[in-house]
C-alpha cells in the first residue's frame, strides 16, 4: 500500500515530486466530464514514465483478437476506448532550454485535485540545468456544463532570469493505446487547419470510421496584459501547434490560456465537425477562463447537493467516499443513453474501456439514488437498444427462438471478451442485467418502464435460461452446467449456486413482468408477444417448471449453500493460514494452483444473498457469511463493498468498516499495487453502497424507503442526499439518532427499523430511544 496522499477532506493532495509514483498520480487525478477524459499528465514535457491519456467516450476501436488457442464462437475482436489526441500539450522553452520534469531540480511540487469545484491544480518550481528557475501554476478542468469544452490556466514566471520563454501549443494526434494488441495506431488523419488562431486537427478511426475533431486556441498574457505575440503554425502528421515567443524580465508572469473541444461524428455530420468546433471555441472565448470556471463551479455545486456524503470523525474515510463520488460524477452524466461506464472511465486503458456487468451490479443503485431518474433510467436503454445484438450472441452459441445472451464485455452491443471460461461461462450477467430492472423499478416506482423496454428484455433473458438448463435424472432437478460465477477462481464448474438462483429468479420475474404489462397495458403487451412471437401459455409454463425444480447445492453438515457441486472436495484452508507472501494469489500462484483450491475471489454466494437479502434470516446469512468470508481472498476491486454491506447487517462493526475502508481507499491507497494503469469506477459505486445501503440500511421494501441504521464507532456521524421518487432527502445518523431532511413539498413515508413515519417538508429526528418503546 501507498501512504502519499495527504488527509482532506475536500481535495486529493500530493506534495512532493516522486518520479515512481508518477503514472499512480496520472490515474489519481485524472479528470472527465461524461463526454471525454484524460489522465493528469503534464502539460509541459516529460521524458519520464508516464501513460498519456486522452478519451473520447464512445469512440472506440475493434482490435483483433490475440489468443493462443482459438475456439469456435470466439470474437474477432476486443473493443477499446481509444487514446485520443492529446491537446494539454504546452510546451515551455526557456532561451532554447526545454522544461523537463524528469530532467530539472524540482521543488514545492504540489498536484491537487479539487473536488468540490472540479478541477486540477498543479504548481512547482522547476530549476534547469543553466540554473534558470521558473514557477509554475497549472489549473486545468473538463466542462460539465458544456461538455464540449476544457480549458486550461498554465501561469510561468521567471524567477531569476530575463530572456525568452517559447511556447509551443499543441494539438498531438500521433497516439497509441498502451493495450494495443499488435502495436497498431488506430487513427489515421483526416484534416488539420489553423484558421483565426485556432488549430483543428480530425482524425478518424480505422474500421470503426468515428471521426473526431480536436481544436484548441491559446491566448497569451504578460503580467495581466493580453499580447499578441508572432504566431508560427508547425504541421506534421497527426499533428498541429502553434508557437509564441515572450520577452520577460526577471519576476514578471506569463499567463497561458488554453481552450480546447472535441467533437465527434457521433453527434454530427461528418462535413459539419469542424464548424462545431469553431462554436464551441467561440464560446470558450466568449466566455474566457474565468467564466468557464465560474460556470464549472456552479454545475459541480449542483452535483454535490444530490451525491455528497458528510462523515464527522474519520477524514480518511471521508477523503475517500468524496474521490469515489466525485469520479463516478465526472465518469457517467447520463446525457446520452449510447454511453456506458468503462471499469477505468477515463483514467486508463485497462479493460478497454468497455461495459461489462459491473454497471449493472453495482453502478445503478448510485446513480438511482443520486441523479435524476432518466440518468439510472438510460443505462438501461442501453441494453435494451443491444437486445437484438444479444439475441445474435445466443445464436452464435446455439441459442435460437429469441434467447438472448448479453456480452460480457461489449461497446455496441456484440460480444468482445475473449477468454473462454468468462465469455462464454461467466453468464450470471444476464441476471444482473434482469436485476437491474427489477432494481430500476423498485426504486423508481415507475413500473411503466415494463412495457416500454423491460419486458423485451426480460424474455429474451428468460429463454435463454430455459434453453440453458438440462434435466438432471441423477439429481430429479434442472441443472446448469458449465459455468464460472462471480468467483473467477473457479472455472467450468456445475450448479453455481448464484447462477442457479438468478436464473430461476429471472424466469419467474419475466412471467411476473409479462402478467403485469398484460393487464395494465394490453395493447402494448399484443405488440411485444407479435415482436417476440411469444407463446404465453408454453412460455409461461416452463419458465415456472424450471424455477420451481432447480437445483441448489448445499451442504446440511456446514449448514450453508454451496457455491458449487464438489466445493467441499477441495481443501478447506482459510485466508487467515495462507502466508502473507502468497498474497496476491493472482500474481504468485499457477492459475491451476488457484482452480484446486478453495480460495475465492470476490463475493459469489455472498453476491446472491445481498441482491436477495429478503429471503434469508439473519442466521442463514451469519452461517454464509462467515463461512465464505473466511475464504475469500477480495483480489477483485468489486468484492468488499458487498461484504461490508452484509456484515453491516450483521452487526458486525469490526468487518463491516474494514471492509468500507479497503474498498473506498483501494486506489487512493494503490491497495492492490494496480492504480498506475487507471482507477476501479465501478467499484467506487460500491463504496457508496457500502455506507447507504450497509451503513444506513437503506433499502426499498413494499414500496417503502427502509433504514437500518448503524454508525461505526470510528464515526460521529454521516449524512447523506439522496432522492426517492420525487422527493429530495438529507438524512443524519448518529449514535442517538436518524435525522430527515425532505427537501420537497410532497411527503414521503419511510421505515425505521420496521417503524413507519411519515416525513412532511422539514426536518424530522427520530431517536432509537423512541424506537425501543
Amino acid at each position: 500500500m501507498k501512504n502519499y496522499i495527504q488527509p482532506n477532506e475536500w481535495k486529493i493532495v500530493e506534495e512532493g515530486f516522486d518520479p515512481q509514483l508518477n503514472k499512480i498520480s496520472e490515474s489519481l487525478f485524472s479528470i472527465g466530464n461524461g463526454r471525454m477524459g484524460q489522465r493528469a499528465n503534464f502539460e509541459e514535457t516529460y521524458s519520464g514514465e508516464t501513460l498519456l491519456g486522452n478519451y473520447v467516450a464512445g469512440v472506440y476501436y475493434p482490435d483483433k483478437t490475440r489468443v493462443g488457442w482459438w475456439k469456435n464462437g470466439y470474437p474477432d475482436y476486443f473493443a477499446k476506448v481509444l487514446n485520443a489526441a492529446n491537446w494539454v500539450s504546452i510546451t515551455i522553452s526557456i532561451d532554447g532550454e526545454t522544461v523537463d520534469l524528469h530532467d530539472a531540480v524540482v521543488s514545492d511540487f504540489k498536484r491537487t485535485l479539487h473536488m468540490q469545484e472540479g478541477y486540477l491544480e498543479r504548481q512547482f518550481t522547476a530549476q534547469l540545468k543553466s540554473g534558470k528557475q521558473i514557477q509554475v501554476v497549472a489549473k486545468r478542468f473538463c466542462s460539465i456544463a458544456d461538455d464540449e469544452l476544457a480549458a486550461i490556466h498554465y501561469q510561468v514566471k521567471a524567477v531569476n532570469f530575463s530572456g525568452t520563454i517559447a511556447i509551443t501549443s499543441a494539438i498531438d494526434g500521433d497516439v497509441k493505446n498502451q493495450d494495443s494488441n499488435y502495436d497498431e495506431k488506430f487513427w489515421d488523419e483526416t484534416a488539420k487547419q489553423y484558421t483565426d488562431e485556432t488549430l483543428f486537427l480530425t482524425m478518424t478511426t480505422k474500421k470503426t470510421a468515428f471521426d473526431v475533431c480536436t481544436a484548441a486556441f491559446t491566448q497569451v498574457s504578460v503580467n495581466g496584459k493580453d499580447i499578441a505575440p508572432d504566431q508560427e503554425s508547425i504541421q506534421k502528421d497527426k499533428f498541429i501547434s502553434n508557437a509564441f515567443n515572450v520577452t520577460v524580465q526577471q519576476g514578471e508572469v506569463v499567463d497561458i490560456y488554453k481552450y480546447a473541444c472535441n467533437v465527434t461524428s457521433q453527434n454530427y455530420e461528418k462535413d459539419a465537425l469542424q464548424d462545431a468546433a469553431k462554436k464551441a471555441i467561440a464560446r470558450a472565448q466568449d466566455k474566457k477562463f474565468d467564466g468557464l470556471f465560474q460556470d464549472q463551479v456552479a454545475a459541480w455545486a449542483a452535483k454535490w447537493v444530490e451525491s455528497d456524503i458528510l462523515i464527522e470523525g474519520d477524514v480518511a474515510a471521508q477523503q475517500a467516499i468524496r474521490f469515489n463520488i466525485f469520479q463516478l460524477n465526472q465518469t457517467y452524466t447520463g446525457a446520452d443513453a449510447r454511453l456506458n461506464i468503462g471499469p477505468k472511465g477515463f483514467t486508463g486503458e485497462k479493460y478497454g474501456g468497455s461495459t461489462y456487468w459491473d454497471t449493472e451490479a453495482y453502478c445503478i443503485p448510485f446513480y438511482l439514488a443520486t441523479a435524476p431518474q432518466e440518468v439510472a433510467k438510460n443505462l438501461l436503454i442501453y441494453r435494451h437498444n443491444h437486445l437484438q445484438k444479444a439475441i445474435e450472441n445466443a445464436e452464435k452459441l446455439g441459442f435460437s427462438g429469441g434467447a438472448a445472451l448479453y456480452p460480457m464485455v461489449t461497446m455496441n452491443g456484440e460480444e468482445c471478451h475473449n477468454e473462454w471460461e468468462i465469455t462464454f461461462e461467466e453468464i450470471h450477467r444476464n441476471g444482473a442485467i434482469a436485476f437491474a430492472i427489477f432494481n430500476y423499478i423498485r426504486y423508481t416506482g415507475d413500473a411503466a418502464y415494463l412495457a416500454e423496454y423491460g419486458l423485451e428484455v426480460l424474455i429474451g433473458i428468460a429463454r435463454f435460461w430455459k434453453q440453458r438448463v438440462n434435466w438432471s435424472a441423477e439429481k430429479n432437478k434442472y441443472v446448469i452446467l458449465g459455468v464460472t460465477g462471480p468467483n473467477e477462481y473457479e472455472n467450468n464448474i456445475n450448479n453455481n449456486w448464484y447462477t442457479n438462483i438468478l436464473a430461476a429468479w429471472c424466469m419467474r420475474y419475466a412471467r411476473e413482468s409479462a402478467e403485469y404489462v398484460k393487464t395494465t397495458d394490453a395493447a402494448r403487451y399484443a405488440e411485444i408477444t407479435g415482436l417476440t412471437s411469444f407463446n404465453e401459455q408454453q412460455e409461461f409454463a416452463d419458465w415456472t417448471s424450471i424455477a420451481d425444480q432447480m437445483f441448489y447445492p448445499y451442504s446440511e453438515k456446514e449448514q450453508v449453500f454451496l457455491q458449487q457441486d464438489g466445493y467441499l472436495d477441495k481443501e478447506q484452508m482459510l485466508v487467515s493460514d495462507l502466508p502473507a507472501s502468497d498474497r496476491p494469489l493472482n500474481q504468485k500462484w499457477s492459475w491451476d494452483r488457484i482452480l484446486r483450491s478453495g480460495f475465492i475471489k470476490q463475493a459469489d454466494v455472498l453476491q446472491g444473498m445481498y441482491f436477495f437479502e429478503d429471503d434469508y434470516d439473519l442466521d442463514t446469512l451469519k452461517r454464509n457469511f462467515k463461512f465464505y468470508e473466511s475464504r475469500t481472498v477480495h483480489e477483485s476491486s468489486l468484492s468488499p463493498c458487498v461484504h461490508s454491506i452484509l456484515a453491516a447487517r450483521l452487526s458486525d462493526e469490526e468487518k463491516a468498516y474494514e471492509f468500507y475502508l479497503r474498498t473506498a481507499r483501494l486506489d487512493l491507497d494503490d491497495y492492490n499495487n494496480d492504480t498506475d494503469d487507471g482507477l476501479h469506477i465501478t467499484s467506487m459505486a460500491g463504496t457508496w453502497m457500502s455506507i447507504v445501503e450497509g451503513f444506513a440500511g437503506m433499502k426499498v421494501r413494499d414500496n417503502v424507503l427502509q433504514f437500518n441504521p448503524f454508525l461505526p464507532s470510528q464515526w460521529n456521524s454521516f449524512t447523506f442526499s439522496m432522492g426517492f421518487r420525487g422527493t429530495q432527502l438529507k438524512v443524519k445518523i448518529d449514535a442517538s439518532q436518524i435525522s430527515i431532511t425532505n427537501f420537497s413539498a410532497q411527503e414521503i413515508e419511510v421505515a425505521v427499523f420496521n417503524q413507519r413515519y411519515t416525513i412532511k417538508e422539514g426536518e424530522q429526528h427520530i431517536s432509537y430511544n423512541e424506537l425501543l418503546v
